[in-house]
């Protein structure tokens, strides 16, 4: 009798197991169904870009978005859309900056720079000076104050070319643009001018925040195109007399009040739990932050569309944030994380799209190994969508202050190979996103928050 009550008890919970998995299986394909066949990110991300543009914090174009994107989260069917105040910086880089080399024969080469996010600006006259390349800060430290006083130091340090991941590139060189400008004021130089973060060779600088040691003197940085760094590097080697000049008219203003926006649907167990889903709505100013962030954000508005179409009601609340100020000061986040934990809120996991709305590969997991584990157990529902990638640990700056709350977090993975191309870019733009991709990304997104609102985590 004991024996048949075991084996009966061993059916129902497998049987129990195959229905659950297989009716996650339907509804992921409703999920990517209603997605690819009716989605309309590609759409907002058009109108986002042409008619709003680049949305640097503090800006009225990055006002514009905030009324934009709770437009569309009300559109898209949230149950709640509401506003998080935050206080952001408000940088402003001015006039179009100018730079050239100057050899040693007098001839001058123009060549195409722009202002560090977070600079101060040049004197109006501008900067001339003796150009010191430097490709490592060993080097920089090695040469010291004798050799980089009243120089202009020129950090030359390409992307790792063997690192298959992109973002492992960007990682081990950004260093140079973030702390760059005050390691070399440390010995006196008077400027910094550092080869812009990508790995492609073309003429068009990358800007992104910079940060100064306030113990240190504040000196102008800019950044150089791939193929000018490559140029400037050339004629150095055969005259290290050569001089550079750089203008840049880049200033801070008053700190301005903005907005995270923020969209829930309700969970319908456990309302009180919260998935986070989101992406930042600001951008850099010289292109129109496309696919940095525009795609997160509409991939995140686009998961409330389609759970609300598709009748798919989550078991915990479902929150859409549309970050404000991830790129200098990151703002917006760390006011989120904030606030959950001023209201004790119950976060289950977050999620974030910052990686361009590339061809989705997988989850970067960053939560203790127990929580990775529950989470791979659902690879093979995800496999079918060519979704595979578990192992990387990576999550997005936005949502990095839920981390210190012992929130689980994640990172959508996406093919990494052409993200740096356009990366902080004038041609950050709305013809380098495809539709296709852009709407699997956000079909795997809003298949990862159903399956954490449906089982927690």
């Amino acid at each position: 009798m004991i024996k048949n009550i075991f084996y009966l008890a061993l059916f129902f919970f497998i049987s129990t197991a195959i229905y659950a998995q297989n009716n996650d299986s339907l509804i992921f394909r409703k999920i990517y169904s209603e997605t690819l066949e009716h989605g309309k990110a590609y759409d907002w991300l058009r109108e986002l870009t042409s008619e709003i543009g680049g949305r640097l914090s503090g800006s009225p174009e990055a006002a514009k978005a905030v009324e934009w994107a709770k437009k569309k989260m009300i559109e898209a069917g949230a149950d709640t859309v509401y506003l998080q105040e935050v206080l952001v910086p408000h940088w402003v880089r001015g006039a179009k900056e100018s730079s050239f080399i100057i050899e040693a024969n007098g001839n001058k080469t123009l060549v195409p720079v722009c202002a560090l996010g977070n600079s101060v600006s040049t004197p109006k006259e501008g900067i001339t000076a003796q150009v010191i390349e430097i490709n490592d800060f060993s080097q920089l430290a090695k040469l010291g104050t004798e050799k980089i006083k009243g120089k202009i130091v020129f950090y030359n340090h390409p992307f790792k070319e063997y690192l298959q991941n992109t973002f492992e590139a960007y990682g081990e060189a950004v260093g140079y643009r973030w702390a760059g400008p005050s390691e070399a004021a440390r010995y006196g130089a008077i400027a910094t001018v550092c080869r812009s973060m990508t790995n492609a060779s073309d003429n068009y600088p990358h800007t992104g925040a910079m940060h100064y040691n306030d113990s240190l003197p504040k000196v102008p940085c800019c950044a150089i195109s791939t193929n000018a760094a490559d140029l400037l590097s050339r004629i150095l080697h055969a005259n290290n007399t050569t001089q550079f000049f750089f203008r840049q008219e880049c200033h801070f203003l008053d700190s301005v009040l903005s907005y995270n926006v923020i969209g829930e649907i309700k969970g319908s167990e456990f309302p009180d739990e919260y998935i986070t889903v989101g992406g930042h709505l600001d951008s850099w100013d010289l292109g129109k932050g496309a696919s940095d962030d525009g795609t997160g954000v509409v991939q995140a508005i686009e998961m409330l569309r389609t759970l609300k179409a598709a009748n798919i009601k989550p078991k915990r609340t479902i929150r859409t944030v549309a970050f404000m100020n991830e790129e200098n000061g990151n703002c917006g986040g760390k006011k989120y994380a904030a606030i959950a934990k001023e209201k004790n809120e119950k976060h289950i996991a977050a999620i974030e799209s910052d990686a361009g709305g590339f061809l989705p590969i997988g989850f970067g997991l960053n939560m203790p190994p127990e929580k990775k584990t529950a989470v791979r157990k659902w690879a093979p529902l995800f496999l079918p969508y060519f979704v595979y990638n578990f192992t990387s640990e990576g999550d997005g700056s936005d949502i990095s202050p839920l981390e210190k709350l012992n929130v689980p977090c994640m990172g959508l993975e996406v093919n990494p190979q052409r993200y740096f191309d356009y990366h902080h870019t004038a041609i950050d733009t709305f013809d380098k996103v495809n539709k296709r991709e852009l709407l699997l990304g956000a079909a795997a997104m809003t298949a990862m928050a159903y399956m954490l609102a449906l089982y927690g985590l």
